[in-house]
């Protein structure tokens, strides 16, 4: 898969250098994946959330961050609309990440 808007991920990691081995291990598993379903994204994460609207959240880190991504499976894209705490997810409006 390829991952579109790593920025994201990086800003993640500068605020939070605890999640850095989390981070990376998301992205090597995500690029390493070549997903067709949501079923094949379960395989490698089974806590992944489809939450609608392709918009996929991942749990990393023990479900102390979470990564919220649009997954295009017809040409193998993940795109990073949001990362950060799972404190900071709970307080987001859904609508602030589309």
């Amino acid at each position: 898969m390829i991952i579109m808007n790593r920025h994201i991920l990086d800003d993640l990691v500068r605020k939070h250098a605890i999640a850095m081995r989390s981070v990376k291990r998301w992205i090597d598993l995500v690029e390493s994946s070549q997903w067709q379903s949501i079923h094949d994204v379960w395989q490698c994460f089974p806590t992944a959330d489809d939450v609608g609207n392709r918009h996929v959240v991942f749990d990393i880190k023990g479900n102390q961050y979470r990564i919220v991504a649009i997954v295009i499976f017809v040409g193998s894209i993940v795109n990073i609309r949001w990362a950060g705490t799972h404190e900071e997810y709970d307080k987001i409006n859904d609508c602030s990440i589309l």
